[in-house]
C-alpha cells in the first residue's frame, strides 16, 4: 500500500495495491475529474510531481508518449508503485451531483441518414450539467452507453444525437424500435469536456460525426454567458449528406460578434462548394498558431486523436484542449502497458 499525496485538495490517502489513483481518489469521496474510467478519454489526466506509478492498457489519444516523457498520467489507469504526489489538470471539475432518472421520450426525428435526434422530458427538477458534458443512458434492453447533451441547461427536456452503428445494440434500437412515450434511464452527469466560462481567448471547437452534440452545446453555452471572444467551430463530415446542424450555428452567429461555423468534407468530390480534406488540415490551415486559445474536440477517435496533436504542435497547451473521444461498444484500449514515469518536482500552485 502506498501513500499518495492530491496537490489540488490537499488530501493524503492510502492505495492498496492494484488499485488506481482515480479509484481509491473516488472512493474516498474525492471530487476527482474523470470520464470514462477506462484510459479512453484523458478526463483524469494529471501531472505525477514525484514518485512511480504503472500505467495499465489506455489509448494514445488519452495519453501520448510526449506527455508520458512529460510527466503525465491517467489517474484510472496509474497504479503507484511508491509514495506519490500528483496534481490533475482540469482547474473547473464542475461538481455537478449525479442523479439516476428514468426519463420518458417525447419526440424522435432524423439528423441525418444515420443521427437520430432524441428528446427527453427533463422532469419536475432540471437535469444540472454544464455544456458539454454527457450522461449514461440505458435503453430497454439495451446495454447502457454514454451520449452527450446537446441541449444548454435548465431546458424542459433533454437532447441527445444517437449514431446508428451496426455493432450497437443501443443505436440499433434507438434507429428502429424506439418510441415516444418509452422510459428511458438516464444518469449522470459526467464528463471534464465541459464549457470553461473563466476563459478570456479564443475558442476553437471541432466535432466529427454526432460529436456535433455536446459542440453546439458548448457554443451556445458561450453565447448564452457573453463570452465575446472569437468561436470558431468546424465540423468534420465524410459526405455531404452527413453534415447537419448549420441552421443551429446560423442563429448562434446572430447573437455573437465573431462566429463562425465551417463544415469540412472528406470524401466527397462534389461537395457543392464546401471545403474539402480533412477538419484537422482545414484548423491548421487558418489558426497557424494557438496560443492563448481554448480548444474542445468532440467525435470519431482517431479525428479526435488527430486534433490533439496538431494543436499541440500550434502551442495549446494540454490542460488548454478539453477532448471527448466517441468510441464505439468494441473499441478498446490499445493494447501494452507503460512503463514506470518518474516526473520531476515542480510547483504547481
Amino acid at each position: 500500500m502506498h501513500l499518495i499525496n492530491i496537490r489540488r485538495v490537499g488530501i493524503s490517502l492510502n492505495v492498496p495495491p492494484a488499485e488506481t489513483i482515480l479509484g481509491a481518489a473516488l472512493a474516498a469521496g474525492i471530487p476527482y475529474p474523470h470520464g470514462c474510467k477506462s484510459g479512453r478519454c484523458g478526463g483524469c489526466k494529471s501531472r505525477l510531481i514525484s514518485g512511480k506509478v504503472e500505467l495499465l492498457q489506455h489509448t494514445p489519444f488519452a495519453l501520448t508518449d510526449a506527455e508520458k516523457r512529460s510527466g503525465f498520467i491517467l489517474a484510472c489507469r496509474a497504479q503507484p508503485r511508491t509514495d506519490c504526489e500528483v496534481a490533475w489538470l482540469s482547474s473547473d471539475p464542475a461538481g455537478h451531483p449525479v442523479v439516476d432518472w428514468h426519463l420518458q421520450v417525447v419526440s424522435l426525428d432524423d439528423a441525418t441518414h444515420d443521427i437520430k435526434v432524441v428528446r427527453l422530458a427533463n422532469g419536475e427538477a432540471p437535469f444540472v450539467f454544464s455544456p458539454g458534458q454527457y450522461a449514461e443512458l440505458a435503453f430497454p434492453n439495451c446495454p447502457p452507453r454514454n451520449y452527450s447533451m446537446a441541449n444548454l441547461p435548465g431546458g424542459s427536456t433533454l437532447e441527445f444525437h444517437v449514431r446508428r452503428m451496426p455493432s450497437g445494440r443501443a443505436s440499433m434500437f434507438v434507429a428502429h424500435e424506439l418510441k415516444v412515450g418509452d422510459r428511458v434511464r438516464v444518469r449522470g452527469p459526467f464528463g471534464c469536456a465541459h464549457l470553461r466560462t473563466d476563459h478570456t481567448g479564443p475558442i476553437l471547437a471541432i466535432a466529427g460525426g454526432s460529436g456535433l452534440a455536446p459542440i453546439a452545446a458548448i457554443v451556445e453555452g458561450a453565447v448564452e454567458n457573453a463570452m465575446r471572444q472569437p468561436v470558431r467551430v468546424y465540423f468534420g463530415a465524410r459526405t455531404e449528406r452527413d453534415i447537419y446542424g448549420e441552421d443551429r450555428f446560423r442563429v448562434a452567429a446572430m447573437s455573437h460578434p465573431d462566429l463562425t461555423f465551417t463544415p469540412v468534407v472528406s470524401e466527397d468530390n462534389d461537395a457543392n462548394g464546401r471545403r474539402t480534406g480533412l477538419v484537422t488540415a482545414a484548423v491548421a490551415q487558418d489558426i497557424p498558431s494557438m496560443c492563448g486559445w481554448k480548444a474542445y474536440v468532440a467525435g470519431p477517435p482517431k479525428m479526435v486523436e488527430a486534433a490533439t496533436v496538431m494543436l499541440a504542435e500550434r502551442g495549446l497547451r494540454p490542460d488548454d484542449v478539453h477532448a471527448d473521444a466517441f468510441y464505439a461498444s468494441d473499441d478498446q484500449p490499445a493494447a501494452g502497458v507503460a512503463a514506470p514515469i518518474v516526473a520531476f518536482e515542480e510547483n504547481l500552485t
